[in-house]
């Protein structure tokens, strides 16, 4: 049996929202062979299967594929490690080494926008456009994150997004597309998105970015990955 730990990734202050995640700490408990079944099983928006905790490699599935770079997934694998006992100064999943720090209660890592899926950042006149949303707009079929100003002089930002190509339907945080977004707007952005949830996103420079937020831990749960 591996044990799993079910995450909330970028809650509100008071742990409310957040996207859910998967965590195999001990990704070597489920064969390589199963991993892809396992995440499509459970269904979350992203499964991690930590292979080496010291070193903080890591590889990320959805329900319909692997990901060489997501952002919820990493902050949620940095901040378990590191609750376990596994503090790494970096993340290790394919796409390259993801730089890991804490800022008082946020979890944040950076990476390269490149790295992320190939979202569509499409920007709307007003945000009750987007809460008005009942789906990706014009007929798109793929990747897209639509976004509006709530107040651009502060840098607050209401969002949703819709990843359909890998079985995941709305995403309720989706920190790869803010990443995309703070590396796009050259400034600091704080996102609303979803149901409530809550990301911090800065740009570093030279295409790189980092997003943060909180994490909660919801369950430890045995599965059977054979």
């Amino acid at each position: 049996m591996a044990t799993l730990h079910v995450l909330r990734v970028f809650t509100d202050e008071a742990g409310a929202h957040g996207n859910p995640l998967g965590v195999f700490l001990d990704g070597g408990e489920v064969p390589e062979e199963r991993r892809q079944a396992v995440a499509h099983e459970l269904g979350f928006s992203e499964t991690v299967f930590v292979e080496e905790p010291a070193s903080g490699a890591i590889r990320i599935f959805t329900p319909g594929l692997e990901l060489p770079f997501a952002g919820h997934p990493t902050v949620g694998a940095a901040w378990l490690l590191a609750r376990e006992g596994f503090p790494v100064p970096a993340l290790r999943p394919p796409a390259g080494e993801v730089a890991v720090r804490a800022e008082g209660e946020l979890t944040f890592v950076a990476a390269r926008a490149e790295w992320s899926p190939a979202w569509e950042l499409v920007e709307l006149g007003d945000p009750g456009e987007i809460d008005a949303l009942e789906g990706p707009p014009d007929g798109r079929t793929d990747e897209v994150f639509l976004w509006s100003w709530i107040d651009e002089a502060a840098g607050t930002v209401r969002a949703r997004c819709w990843s359909l190509a890998d079985g995941v339907g709305e995403d309720e945080a989706t920190g790869s597309a803010a990443i995309m977004l703070a590396a796009a707007l050259d400034r600091e952005v704080s996102i609303l998105q979803g149901e409530g949830s809550r990301l911090v996103a800065r740009p570093l420079g030279e295409g790189r970015a980092e997003v943060g937020g909180r994490v909660v831990l919801d369950e430890l749960r045995e599965f059977d990955a054979r």
